[in-house]
């Protein structure tokens, strides 16, 4: 479903319909996530991220948030208590971290999201000391982040900034493939972990598509 009323400001609403999409997206990828995951982890990455958009869903659904850094907040504290593993970690930093970089009020400029982002994957390095190349989260984050700012920074609306972070994100997920891990469980098997995408990665890029869809409009 899409919104033709789409603006250069997230929103309350536009949150919503990112982790609303995010959950239904989850809810379609997560045995791809968790076979990705069985190859280089603990094959349960799928499932967790699933159980934890779940979770965030029914919180908004019982307690609305009524500023940005109550909704990053609120999302940050499920993921923590409700993903297990690293992930769970990693994703609740990610989130708290925006929450704490985010303008009070119940809306944000498309400069405000993209620094409230780069500020909360900073906080991710920060906790798990994963570089570029190290095969995770952060070599589909670290592209988004570059291709975000330049396309902000080139005049883009939202949407097509989001869908440039998007894109960018995809493919550093896909760059993964050949890599050897040298971070979490993956990096234990050495050179055996290279000829697998990092699941991490792809769940990454999973969250930022579902973003530049929510950006443009569409809803789940």
């Amino acid at each position: 479903m899409t919104d033709a009323a789409t603006t250069d400001t997230v929103t309350l609403d536009v949150l919503d319909r990112w982790v609303r999409l995010s959950d239904a997206r989850l809810t379609t990828e997560a045995d791809h996530l968790t076979a990705l995951d069985s190859a280089i982890g603990d094959a349960d990455h799928g499932t967790n991220m699933l159980r934890g958009f779940t979770a965030i869903v029914a919180k908004l659904d019982a307690t609305p948030p009524q500023s940005v850094p109550e909704f990053f907040k609120a999302v940050g504290m499920t993921l923590v208590s409700k993903v297990g593993g690293a992930s769970g970690s990693l994703y609740g930093t990610l989130f708290l971290d925006m929450g704490k970089n985010a303008p009070a009020g119940a809306s944000m400029s498309a400069v405000e999201w993209a620094h409230a982002l780069s500020a909360g994957v900073a906080a991710v390095v920060a906790r798990g000391h994963a570089q570029p190349g190290d095969k995770t989260m952060i070599d589909a984050f670290g592209p988004a982040l570059t291709a975000l700012e330049a396309a902000l920074s080139g005049g883009a609306t939202l949407a097509a900034a989001a869908a440039a972070a998007a894109d960018a994100a995809e493919q550093g997920s896909a760059d993964t493939e050949p890599l050897v891990a040298r971070k979490g469980r993956a990096s234990y098997l050495g050179e055996r972990s290279a000829g697998h995408v990092d699941p991490g990665s792809a769940s990454t890029a999973l969250l930022l598509r579902a973003f530049a869809d929510a950006a443009a409009g569409e809803a789940a």
